[in-house]
């Protein structure tokens, strides 16, 4: 696959909390953290979450139980980290990430950053948020539009490092080529609407795309963190 990703302060925070996954090869591992608790915990968390996963899979072949397993293992090693270290009581991190096999992708998702997937000319959300706010919208309490302004929207119900165990979302996608993907942390998808990313997407290539959201965040506010990756399949 062809990678692109972006990974930027904003405007207000103090720290770069988010944390990306770029592990190229045969079965390449790309994935986008987002961390949490406190200033030195979620960027902990982040970044055990991104190269942990990377080692535990290193050496294994894309399958949904082995993807499952790796993410729970990190969610073990996190918590135990925190555990033992009163500085970093409480961190944990989202994680999405995709893993690529010769014919499929492997999704694997916990917390509320996001993959879409964008096929012939429309683009889909193909992780499910974990937050309170999401959980309202599916149960009919929320309209779309009114969780987006939601005081509560960052309010996440699943997190690695949270809790010694965890339930992990997996999904297989099937690989077709020029299929494009784009994983990206709350500080994009609180700005950009699923349409302007597929306008961006579909007219940019990868790299002025990139650009185009990641300034599109900083022009809205730039409030959290921002990262994003992008691939695309290619042959």
């Amino acid at each position: 696959m062809k990678i692109v990703s972006r990974t930027h302060i904003g405007k207000v925070r103090s720290s770069n909390q988010d944390a990306l996954l770029l592990q190229d090869g045969a079965h390449g591992l790309y994935g986008v953290a987002d961390g949490m608790g406190g200033h030195k915990g979620g960027d902990v968390a982040s970044k055990m979450a991104v190269v942990m996963l990377g080692r535990v899979l290193e050496d294994k072949s894309p399958s949904e139980k082995v993807l499952r397993a790796g993410i729970e293992e990190v969610n073990q090693l996190i918590f135990t980290e925190q555990l033992h270290n009163t500085d970093l009581s409480g961190m944990g991190t989202t994680l999405t990430v995709l893993w690529e096999d010769s014919n499929r992708l492997l999704l694997g998702h916990v917390g509320d950053s996001r993959a879409y997937h964008i096929r012939g000319g429309e683009i889909h959300q193909v992780s499910q948020d974990h937050s309170m706010v999401a959980e309202l919208v599916r149960d009919g309490v929320l309209t779309e539009e009114q969780a987006r302004v939601h005081p509560y929207r960052n309010i996440i119900t699943r997190a690695l490092g949270t809790a010694d165990t965890i339930e992990v979302d997996v999904l297989e996608i099937e690989r077709q080529e020029g299929d494009k993907f784009l994983l990206c942390s709350d500080g994009l998808s609180e700005y950009i609407r699923p349409e302007e990313m597929l306008e961006i997407l579909t007219n940019k290539p990868m790299e002025d795309a990139a650009d185009e959201m990641l300034q599109m965040a900083l022009d809205g506010g730039g409030l959290d963190n921002i990262t994003l990756l992008i691939a695309e399949v290619t042959a």
